[in-house]
């Protein structure tokens, strides 16, 4: 039986994020596009595909359905030693919303990690934290948690490690996409920092920031 296209979504992600351990600390940008671009020539031929590293093909405007992949997010964590906040995306888009998706994070353990208080707990960009992020913190005494790649930031948050991933200052349709369809099927709340809604295939990709969180925090964060 063929595979749907959930299947296909986490299969790609859990063996591309293997390849990259493997291969670990070589080039896994371009060996994770090489494979998930075979991969979905192979698998779904007809789709189109959004990926960070590919060049943008025009045709997927007019798609119906189109593939939205970041073969590895979090490239600089993934090439310091013993980092584990790096993650493999895979998102199905398909006539106006995600339909498909998966989050590999391969260097971590599925076990969530004890929580040592119960704070609320906002997981932001190691490298660049939004500058409100600090002010929000203050009003909810809440901790910032810097952590790097979206797909790690999100899992935390699925699994309970976090309460909310907060993000300002812009990011890809392909940083976001596949993390919001895991949030979205976990019962998250996931939008826009300003509550409006994520739209995704658009002819230009860049989205200017990002709020996951448990649904009760957003009317507080959003």
């Amino acid at each position: 039986m063929a595979e749907t296209d959930g299947e296909l979504a986490r299969r790609l992600a859990i063996e591309t994020g293997r390849l990259l351990v493997r291969v670990r600390p070589g080039d896994g940008d371009l060996t994770a596009q090489i494979f998930l671009a075979a991969q979905l020539k192979q698998h779904r031929p007809d789709d189109a595909v959004l990926s960070e590293e590919a060049p943008d093909d025009p045709s997927r405007l007019t798609a119906d359905r189109v593939w939205i992949i970041d073969p590895l997010d979090g490239s600089r964590e993934y090439a310091e030693p013993g980092r584990t906040d790096w993650a493999v995306h895979v998102a199905l888009w398909e006539r106006g919303d995600l339909v498909a998706g998966a989050v590999a994070v391969p260097a971590q353990s599925h076990a969530p990690r004890a929580r040592r208080d119960r704070r609320i707990r906002i997981v932001v960009s190691r490298t660049r934290p939004p500058a409100f992020a600090q002010r929000v913190a203050e009003a909810l005494d809440a901790v910032l948690v810097p952590m790097g790649s979206a797909g790690a930031k999100t899992m935390a948050v699925v699994r309970g490690e976090a309460d909310a991933y907060l993000h300002a200052g812009g990011m890809y349709e392909w940083d976001s996409a596949a993390p919001v369809f895991v949030a979205r099927a976990a019962g998250l709340h996931a939008s826009r920092a300003d509550g409006r809604p994520l739209v995704y295939n658009q002819p230009d990709p860049w989205l200017p920031d990002l709020l996951i969180c448990r649904p009760e925090l957003a009317g507080v964060l959003a």
